[in-house]
C-alpha cells in the first residue's frame, strides 16, 4: 500500500536538494564572527521556509547569543503528545579551504554523496525531517502528533545560550520528547539506535617559566623552558597504555558489567577495518573492548599544544610560555565541574618546579545521558526502522556529545531520540564534508513511517517518561 505522503516527497526529490543547495549556499559559521551575515541569511531561509510549509508562530529567539529559530503546529489537540523536533542551522568552519576538492558553500553531486559544508551535519537531516512535517500538513491538512521546532545557532560552538532560550520561553518548548534529526547514525550498513551519548568539559591551561622569551644562547642551560615543562607535565596524565592517571577523575563511575561486555560482543564491527580506515597501527582489540572504550569508559585528551616560534623557519628562542588545550569525554556518574577539579588538582601537584600554571574552563560541561529502554518515541522510532530498513535496529551508544540531551533532560524534563539520516563517516567537521544520496530517500520513508506509527498515542503514553 502506497503512502500518499512519502509520494510526494519522494516525487519532489529534486526540488528538495535545490532547497538544501540554497540551504548549504548560506554560509552559517557559528564560531566565526566573519560569518554573522552568512548566520542571518540562514536563519531567513529557515524562517520564510517553515512558513511556506504551514507551520504557525515562526520567529526567531535569541539569548544574547546567535538567535534560535522556532515553530510550532499544535492542531492535533492537548490529549495528543507533542513532540520537540530538533536540529542545528549553524555549522563548522570551512577551513583549511584548500583541501576541499569543490567549494565548501556550494552543493556538488559526486559519486554518489552530496558534498558541501553543513550538509550532513546538520543541514540536510534537518531539512529532511521539516519537509516530512511539511509534506504531511500539505497533503493531509494535518501531522499525527503536535510540534514544537527548534532549530538551534549554537550548536557547532557549545550552545552557550541554548538553555537560557529554554529556561525563557519553558512555555513555547513544553514537550513529551525531543526528536532530533542532529546525532548521526553509526553505520549506513546497519540500523541502530543510539541510546546514550557521552558528556564533555573543556579545559585550557598555560606554564609559565619567564617574565618573557629568552634568547637561547644567551640564557640556554641556565633558564627554564616552558615548552619542556609543558612536555613533563601532560606525561603524567596517562599510563603507557592510555589509562587516565588523574585521581579522582572516575570517581562515581560504575564498573562495566559482563552483561554490558557481552552485549558489546554481539555487536558486528570489524575493529582492523576501523584502524585502517583511520591510518593508525593495528590495535588488536576485541569488538566488546573496542566500544567499550568508545562508549563507556571516558576520555581526556590533548586536542592542541602550543608555545615559542611554530612560523617558517628557526628563531632560536627559550619559550616563557606554553599552552594546551584538554577534551573529556564524560560517562554517567561523572560531573563535569567535578572532573574538571580533579584535573586542576592533578595539574598542581605535578607542576615543574620554578612554573606558574594558569587553568581556565573553555565551556560549560555537558552530562552523559541515556534513554530508558521502554520510551514510548524511541519503541516507536526502533518499529519504524524495522519496517523501512527490513530489520529490528540495534541499540548503541555514542562516543560524542550532543548538548541538547543534557539541557532538555536538566531544563524541560524530557529525553531525546536520535534520528538522524546523517552517518558517522561523512567527514563533518573536515573537508570535503558529504552526505548519501541514497539517505534521502531512506530518511523520507522512515521518518514517514515513525509518524505515522505515532498516530493516536496519546500524552498519557508518556507518563513516566516525563519529569514533574
Amino acid at each position: 500500500m502506497t503512502d500518499a505522503v512519502l509520494t510526494r516527497l519522494l516525487a519532489d526529490r529534486e526540488g528538495f536538494v535545490a532547497r538544501l543547495a540554497a540551504l548549504v549556499a548560506c554560509p552559517s559559521v557559528s564560531t566565526d564572527p566573519a560569518y554573522r551575515d552568512g548566520m542571518a541569511a540562514a536563519r531567513a531561509w529557515w524562517c520564510g521556509r517553515l512558513a511556506e510549509m504551514g507551520f504557525a508562530e515562526v520567529r526567531e529567539i535569541g539569548a544574547g547569543g546567535h538567535p534560535a529559530i522556532a515553530a510550532c503546529w499544535r492542531g492535533a489537540g492537548p490529549g495528543a503528545p507533542t513532540l520537540l523536533v530538533y536540529g542545528h542551522y549553524d555549522v563548522q568552519p570551512p577551513d583549511p579551504v584548500g583541501e576541499w576538492r569543490s567549494p565548501p558553500f556550494v552543493l556538488t553531486a559526486r559519486d554518489g554523496r552530496l558534498h558541501a559544508r553543513g550538509v550532513s551535519d546538520d543541514k540536510g537531516p534537518s531539512l529532511l525531517a521539516l519537509e516530512t512535517l511539511g509534506a504531511f500538513l500539505a497533503v493531509e491538512g494535518r501531522l499525527p502528533v503536535n510540534v514544537a521546532v527548534l532549530l538551534e545557532g549554537e550548536e557547532e560552538c557549545g550552545s552557550a545560550t541554548l538553555e537560557k532560550i529554554l529556561h525563557e520561553n519553558r512555555a513555547f518548548f513544553a514537550a513529551d520528547a525531543v526528536l532530533s534529526a542532529d546525532g548521526a547514525r553509526w553505520r549506513a550498513d546497519l540500523p541502530t539506535m543510539t541510546v546514550g551519548t557521552r558528556g564533555s568539559m573543556a579545559v585550557e591551561f598555560t606554564l609559565r617559566t619567564a617574565a618573557k622569551d629568552l634568547h637561547s644562547g644567551r640564557y640556554g642551560g641556565v633558564a627554564p623552558n616552558a615548552l619542556h615543562a609543558m612536555a613533563r607535565l601532560v606525561t603524567t596524565l596517562h599510563d603507557e597504555h592510555g589509562n587516565i592517571l588523574v585521581p579522582g577523575f572516575t570517581d562515581g563511575v560504575p564498573p562495566v558489567t559482563e552483561a554490558e561486555r557481552t552485549a558489546l560482543a554481539a555487536i558486528p564491527y570489524d575493529v582492523a577495518a576501523h584502524d585502517a580506515s583511520i591510518g593508525i597501527a593495528p590495535s588488536d582489540r576485541s569488538t566488546a573492548e573496542f566500544l567499550e572504550r568508545l562508549w563507556l569508559r571516558p576520555t581526556l585528551d590533548l586536542n592542541g599544544m602550543w608555545g615559542g616560534y611554530t612560523g617558517a623557519g628557526g628563531k632560536t628562542v627559550i619559550p616563557a610560555e606554553a599552552h594546551a588545550k584538554i577534551s573529556m569525554r564524560l560517562v554517567p556518574g561523572q560531573v563535569p565541574a567535578k572532573v574538571a577539579d580533579a584535573l586542576a588538582a592533578h595539574l598542581r601537584a605535578h607542576c615543574p618546579p620554578g612554573t606558574t600554571l594558569e587553568i581556565r574552563a573553555t565551556r560549560q560541561g555537558t552530562l552523559a545521558t541515556h534513554l530508558e529502554g521502554a520510551h514510548p518515541l524511541l519503541v516507536a522510532a526502533e518499529r519504524a526502522l524495522e519496517q523501512t530498513a527490513g530489520r529490528a535496529p540495534l541499540r548503541v551508544r555514542m562516543g560524542a556529545t550532543l548538548p541538547l540531551t543534557d539541557i532538555v533532560q536538566r531544563v524541560l524534563g524530557i529525553g531525546t531520540v536520535m534520528f538522524s539520516f546523517a552517518t558517522a563517516d561523512e567527514d563533518f567537521h573536515a573537508p570535503n564534508e558529504n552526505w548519501r544520496e541514497s539517505a534521502i530517500p531512506e530518511g523520507f520513508a522512515a521518518w514517514v513511517a515513525l509518524l505515522r506509527k505515532l498516530e493516536g498515542t496519546t500524552r498519557a503514553d508518556f507518563t513516566g517518561f516525563r519529569a514533574g
